[in-house]
């Protein structure tokens, strides 16, 4: 098992007693399924970057802005949200257009995980829940990092079947997504959710039995 990252930094809005599991890896493996289980066992927050990004969209005027200067105004929805499907279409496929995305989401994504992270107990079991945990400063924050993954025909299946997404726009999706083989050195514990979701569990609640072990239990709210 790799050695943690999180000694790497430290922070005075993070307690070192605070258990973080960082979950991650591809589009439609199942994280947000990962999530509800560890909820259910007692994490809180549960905090999904995705879902900080769709409020992001929703209400920050900066990132409408600066997002519209750089991919056209037909990104915005007629109340000056982001519209999270045209702009898709204009950066999936498209590395460099995806990085230009992800320079402006990014730094206002982290920060706001940060703010409801140093809400929490200091004694609390959290989980941060993030597509690029392993690529910035979120990372060094985990006690743990899960990595989440499903065949690519059962991903492809729950992206059109689940979101809507025509064939070709699923293929694009799963293509910009990271893959294991280059990020298992900083990975502590691989759940697969192809199967059933009683075989999610199991392993779920494995891991999360074996971090108490090491850890000590925490405090329920």
């Amino acid at each position: 098992m790799p050695t943690s990252v999180r000694s790497m930094s430290t922070t005075d809005w993070c307690s070192a007693s605070m258990l973080v599991i960082g979950i991650t890896g591809p589009i439609a493996a199942g994280k947000s399924t990962v999530d509800a289980m560890l909820r259910e066992l007692g994490a809180d927050p549960v905090i999904d970057a995705d879902a900080v990004v769709h409020d992001l969209y929703a209400s920050s005027t900066a990132l409408q802005e600066a997002i519209a200067a750089a991919f056209g105004p037909e990104v915005r929805r007629a109340d000056g949200g982001i519209d999270r499907r045209a702009l898709g279409a204009r950066v999936f496929g498209n590395p460099a257009a995806l990085r230009q995305l992800q320079d402006i989401v990014y730094p206002a994504t982290r920060a706001a995980v940060r703010e409801r992270l140093a809400s929490a107990r200091p004694d609390a079991a959290a989980v941060i829940d993030a597509v690029k945990l392993l690529e910035g400063e979120l990372a060094p924050l985990c006690t743990e990092r899960w990595w989440i993954t499903a065949d690519p025909a059962v991903q492809r299946r729950r992206l059109m079947d689940g979101r809507g997404l025509a064939p070709e726009e699923a293929d694009a999706r799963l293509a910009s997504q990271p893959r294991l083989e280059d990020w298992r050195h900083l990975i502590d514990r691989v759940i697969d959710n192809t199967g059933s979701l009683d075989e999610t569990r199991r392993q779920v609640r494995e891991a999360w039995n074996d971090l108490l072990s090491r850890h000590g239990p925490r405090r329920q709210a």
